[in-house]
C-alpha cells in the first residue's frame, strides 16, 4: 500500500508502485514512475519524465528531473532515469538531459550525500559514493565503484574510471584513470587506489584479486612513475607485464581518453 501524506501533490498521470511513501509537501509531476518500496521524503520535487527504481531513499529537499540548465535546451522531452536501491540525501539535484529523448542516468546502489549536483546528460554507474557538495557537470561519465570527494568539481565531458577516487576540493578538467587516486588544482594522478581495489562494502565481488592488484601496481609504476611518456609506457606494460584484463582496461582507458590524463 502506498503512503502519501495529505499535503503532497501527486499528478494523476504519475505512476507509483506498491509500498511507495511520499512525505509532506513533496510534488510529483506527470510522466513520473516510482518503483516499489521507494521512500520520498518531505519537500522533494520530482519533475516530468523521471523514472526512479525500487527501494530508493530520497531525502528532504531533493530535486530530480529538473530541466537541463544547458542554454541549448528547448523544453522538449528528455529523461532522468534512476536505478534501484539508491540513497539520495538532502538537497541532491539531478537534471534531465539536454538532447531530445536523451537521458541522465544513475545506476544502482549509489550513495549521493547532501547537496550533490548532477547536471544534464551525465551517466553514473553503480555502487558509487559522492560526498557532500560534489559538483558533476554535464556529459560526465562516472563508472562503477568510483568515489567522489566532498566539494570536488568535475568539468563537462570528463570520464572517471571504475574504482577511481576523486579527491575532495579538487578541480577535474581531464579524465581520471580507473583504479587511481587523483587530487589537486587541477587534479593529477597521485597514487593507486589500493584500499578501494581490495575492498567493496556494497558489492564484495567488485573487489580485485591479489594477483590483479599486483599487476596494477606494476603497471602504475611504469605508467605514472617512470620517465618515459605515456605512449611508450603503455607499450612497455604490454610487452613486459603479465596479461591481465583489468590492466588492459586501464591501458585502453588511457589510449581512448578524449580529454587526456592529468599526470
Amino acid at each position: 500500500m502506498t503512503k502519501i501524506h495529505e499535503t503532497a501533490i501527486i499528478h494523476p498521470k504519475a505512476e507509483l508502485d506498491e509500498n511507495v511513501e511520499v512525505g509532506p509537501f513533496s510534488i510529483i509531476s506527470e510522466d513520473v514512475q516510482i518503483g516499489r518500496g521507494t521512500v520520498i521524503g518531505p519537500h522533494v520535487q520530482i519533475d516530468r519524465w523521471t523514472t526512479i527504481g525500487e527501494a530508493c531513499q530520497i531525502f528532504f529537499g531533493s530535486t530530480l528531473g529538473n530541466p537541463s540548465k544547458d542554454l541549448k535546451y528547448g523544453g522538449w522531452r528528455s529523461y532522468t532515469r534512476i536505478g534501484d536501491r539508491n540513497v539520495l540525501r538532502e538537497y541532491v539535484s539531478i537534471s534531465r538531459a539536454t538532447t531530445e529523448d536523451g537521458a541522465t542516468i544513475i545506476g544502482d546502489n549509489n550513495l549521493l550525500m547532501n547537496w550533490v549536483n548532477i547536471a544534464h546528460d551525465t551517466v553514473v554507474g553503480s555502487r558509487t559514493i559522492m560526498a557532500n557538495f560534489a559538483t558533476i557537470a554535464g556529459h560526465v561519465l562516472i563508472e562503477d565503484d568510483a568515489r567522489i570527494g566532498a566539494h570536488a568539481a568535475i568539468h563537462q565531458f570528463v570520464r572517471v574510471g571504475k574504482m577511481a577516487m576523486v579527491g575532495a576540493c579538487s578541480k577535474f578538467v581531464q579524465d581520471v584513470p580507473p583504479f587511481t587516486v587523483s587530487d589537486g588544482h587541477p587534479a593529477r594522478v597521485c597514487s593507486l587506489n589500493i584500499i578501494g581495489l581490495g575492498t567493496s562494502q556494497i558489492h564484495p565481488m567488485a573487489s580485485l584479486s591479489p594477483e590483479t592488484i599486483r599487476c596494477l601496481k606494476s603497471a602504475y609504476r611504469t605508467l605514472f612513475r617512470s620517465k618515459v611518456n605515456l605512449t611508450q609506457a603503455i607499450a612497455q606494460v604490454r610487452s613486459e607485464g603479465e596479461p591481465d584484463a583489468e590492466v588492459e582496461y586501464l591501458l585502453n582507458f588511457i589510449e581512448n581518453s578524449n580529454r587526456g590524463i592529468g599526470i
